[in-house]
């Protein structure tokens, strides 16, 4: 599978950071489905709503009230995850984990 290995270590890297911000334990796990490859990204922290998950991926979106940058991002990480995805015809979704909080999910066909 051909990618661009900066591109997809940040849309990676992204989605962990999220998880370690928000979970005390993350799950990396790889998984080959029939057209491609699936990279999940599993915590136990709060999860995001389900009426909230495709609100998440707008640019400068934050679920955290606050708005406080010290207590996470400016809300890109996510933006850029799908975009990265996206630029190599795959996506990012969001799921409930089976771990109690936010499962990510980077789906890269071959």
């Amino acid at each position: 599978m051909l990618v661009r290995p900066n591109a997809l270590r940040r849309c990676i890297g992204n989605l962990i950071d999220n998880a370690r911000r928000h979970g005390s334990h993350v799950w990396l796990t790889g998984v080959v489905v029939a057209d491609g490859i699936d990279i999940l990204v599993d915590d136990d922290g709060p999860g995001i709503r389900l009426a909230d998950r495709d609100r998440v991926f707008r640019a400068f979106i934050r679920l955290d009230p606050s708005r406080n940058p010290s207590t996470g991002g400016i809300g890109l990480g996510l933006t850029i995850a799908r975009d990265v995805a996206r630029s190599h015809g795959g996506e990012v979704t969001l799921e409930t984990s089976p771990q109690g909080g936010l499962r990510a999910r980077v789906h890269l066909p071959h």
